[in-house]
């Protein structure tokens, strides 16, 4: 299916399904906006008080056990380049994982299979946005509930209503095939992607920590859309 042009500020773009020869520039832009969150996470990890304990601590013990203040200061540089690794540890992963699993062939993870789809917003020939959808992985609910996965607008296109347009036709499939929720989950420092879900209707129903994110402070947060029932001839709220 493929939605009318929409016009903005800026530039007219349209949605339509993924094509197999959209697939360089789809998976540059889904680790492109991954990657985004690097520095987000880097500042974060640096504010929390055990990095200061370990960055003053540990300069401050290698100065009093070497009296070298430039020992300690190249101490604390390898430290900080280390934390920098390891704010970039987790969107590695996550790219790596998803290039490994539904994103290895979009075709056959998103357009082949009943119930998911793959979106892309086209404008001026050029794939600036993309989602994806698919039932949810515990069995007992794939019938019931759809995720959204890897929504990301390229960055030059951002402000232009790309992201919301995306998010209303991936509702619009869940609520055409009888969907009863939306669910999703991101991190809580993807502020913009958080402030858009609520602002289209998404509730947080649950918080988690990964492993790593537990290490470092920084929550899952899930959030789920409640469609209206089958029977209701249009959808509400956000649509």
């Amino acid at each position: 299916m493929e939605t009318p042009t929409h016009k903005s500020s800026m530039a007219p773009f349209h949605i339509r399904k993924y094509q197999e020869s959209d697939r360089q520039k789809v998976v540059g832009l889904f680790s492109q906006g991954m990657f985004e969150h690097v520095p987000t996470t880097f500042r974060h990890i640096l504010k929390l008080p055990q990095t200061s304990v370990v960055l003053l601590g540990g300069a401050l013990a290698l100065f009093l056990v070497s009296g070298s203040w430039l020992l300690a200061l190249v101490a604390g540089l390898s430290l900080l380049a280390a934390l920098r690794l390891l704010a970039k540890f987790p969107w590695t992963q996550y790219v790596a994982h998803s290039l490994q699993t539904d994103m290895s062939d979009i075709t056959k993870s998103y357009c082949s299979k009943p119930g998911s789809c793959f979106w892309v917003a086209e404008s001026g020939g050029q794939v600036v946005g993309i989602v994806g959808a698919r039932p949810v992985e515990e069995p007992t609910l794939q019938k019931e509930q759809l995720e959204l996965l890897h929504l990301s607008v390229a960055l030059e296109h951002r402000g232009q209503g790309i992201a919301k347009a995306l998010v209303r036709t991936l509702l619009q499939f869940a609520w055409d095939l009888g969907y009863s929720e939306v669910v999703l989950s991101t991190s809580m420092l993807q502020h913009s992607a958080l402030a858009l879900y609520q602002h289209m209707g998404f509730q947080k129903t649950r918080q988690y920590f990964s492993v790593f994110c537990r290490l470092v402070a920084i929550p899952i947060i899930q959030l789920t859309y409640r469609l209206p029932a089958a029977q209701e001839s249009h959808l509400t709220g956000a649509l």
